[in-house]
């Protein structure tokens, strides 16, 4: 009990530094927690349902879970959990499994296209639930296999960015577990015992996917030299402030309060 106190702490504190520092979260805000049903998105409500309840602003949450429909994905177990606990939610089912299964090659990652699906559907969802953010779950180590990626295999310096609008201007998209490193959330989901539901993807986790080997490489970096994530992500979060606009700046400036009240 003491080490998983130990554990949420921690991670509630760096949530409440990332909303201070890039003005992630605004008073009244009505967010829409993206819930795979993963360690990472369990993480994420629960650190943000935590923080509701000590922010000196008022924001609201509501869950929603894109049904794949893979087969063994376990939604019925997602659903009692939240519906235990108080939480808002809905689950969607979207033919994620239909699509890949009909265009998705030997050897071609599936992960484009079941995001842009899943993304579409949280979208579809925030317009119908009113609300004004949409909170993905991608931790420290997400943001750092992407900036490798699209250096590697793109050609560009680009990673997730904490904030973004989508292109139409119609969506915010928050990631307040930028700051958060994956070991940490292993550690305190398996001391919670929140009920993590695998996606079921027949695609998961297969070792010749470029994203398991620049996790890989993060790793054996880390390794040999203590610090390189630290590194890496405090050089990508530099490039994300001097980017932000004057009125995020503002914004920053005016949520950091909750880092503060959680310091």
């Amino acid at each position: 009990m003491r080490l998983r106190e130990e554990y949420k702490k921690s991670i509630r504190r760096l949530v409440g530094r990332a909303i201070g520092d890039f003005g992630l979260i605004e008073d009244n805000d009505r967010i829409l927690v993206g819930l795979s049903g993963g360690k990472d998105s369990w993480t994420l409500l629960h650190m943000l349902s935590s923080l509701r309840q000590r922010a000196p602003i008022s924001f609201s949450l509501v869950a929603v879970t894109v049904h794949p429909e893979f087969p063994g994905f376990d939604a019925e177990r997602v659903e009692k959990h939240l519906q235990a606990r108080g939480y808002e939610f809905r689950i969607v089912r979207a033919p994620i499994h239909e699509a890949l299964l009909g265009t998705v090659a030997p050897g071609d990652s599936p992960c484009p296209l079941c995001s842009r699906i899943r993304r579409g559907v949280l979208y579809t969802q925030a317009a119908e639930l009113g609300c004004t953010k949409i909170a993905l779950g991608h931790h420290r180590e997400d943001f750092l296999e992407t900036l490798l990626l699209n250096q590697f295999f793109n050609g560009t310096l680009r990673g997730m960015d904490p904030l973004r609008r989508s292109d139409d201007g119609r969506h915010t998209v928050i990631r307040p577990l930028v700051y958060v490193p994956e070991e940490d959330i292993v550690r305190y989901v398996s001391l919670a015992g929140f009920p993590v539901t695998c996606c079921a993807c027949p695609w998961c986790d297969d070792p010749d996917m470029k994203r398991t080997k620049m996790k890989k490489l993060l790793a054996d970096l880390e390794r040999e030299h203590r610090g390189t994530k630290a590194s890496l992500l405090a050089a990508l979060m530099d490039r994300d402030r001097r980017s932000m606009p004057r009125n995020a700046e503002r914004n920053t400036r005016r949520d950091r309060t909750i880092e503060v009240g959680e310091s």
